[in-house]
């Protein structure tokens, strides 16, 4: 989706504010938050994309104007409206007024840190061979779903080479939709700043991209 968080390469934002030896988390509010919404991942009742969409499916203006894990809290609110297991109500309250929807599983204390160790991989098989490899000129195409989606907007449409083939992965924007993972080809494919931003750009700069086969066609027909 074309959202408040897709703004690579766009202008009037300022520069960025790099704060030295920055912490994980700046009030206990939101270490409370982060742990909220990994035990609410673990019962299963949503994926990683689909928690990914939430946060980038808020309103711009909320978003934009929202610290990092205020974004994550908003759309953990969210997400447990939309599947049934907390009504607006009990959130206002702040209290259990009607019994949640089934959750697959409950996260317990002590499978926290073996969960963690063990990471969230989402590499997977692919049937099919890779369409693209190192060297390949690409376009990456002009789409705009009203879902989500990895691909920037400042990429589309635009030409680059194929850097790398990653292997097969699970593929976000089914995956956010609850449509299966059908893992695709991702690549890393390199756009001159010049192919992005026109001539007046740095001729210097370039932008490596990670993309899913499914974002790409061939610049020059063939493959």
């Amino acid at each position: 989706m074309n959202g408040g968080q897709d703004l690579g390469g766009m202008q009037g934002f300022g520069p960025l504010g790099l704060e030295a030896d920055e912490p994980r988390f700046h009030a206990p509010w939101e270490r409370r938050v982060f742990a909220l919404a990994m035990a609410m991942g673990a019962t299963g009742t949503w994926n990683l994309d689909a928690s990914r969409a939430a946060r980038e499916s808020l309103p711009p203006g909320e978003y934009l104007t929202s610290s990092y894990y205020r974004i994550w809290f908003r759309a953990l609110e969210k997400q447990v409206q939309q599947h049934g297991l907390v009504e607006a109500g009990e959130l206002a309250a702040g209290a259990a007024m009607t019994p949640p929807a089934p959750v697959a599983r409950v996260l317990q204390a002590g499978e926290v840190a073996p969960l963690f160790a063990r990471g969230f991989p989402s590499d997977r098989p692919v049937a099919t061979p890779a369409r693209f490899a190192p060297g390949d000129e690409v376009r990456a195409k002009v789409i705009h779903p009203a879902g989500h989606t990895r691909l920037p907007r400042y990429v589309r449409g635009r030409t680059g080479t194929v850097e790398r083939v990653h292997g097969g992965f699970v593929f976000p924007d089914s995956n956010a939709a609850f449509a299966g993972e059908t893992p695709q080809w991702l690549y890393t494919v390199r756009f001159s700043g010049i192919e992005l931003w026109g001539e007046d750009a740095d001729p210097g700069l370039a932008v490596s991209v990670n993309a899913f086969e499914s974002y790409l066609e061939p610049a020059r027909g063939g493959a």
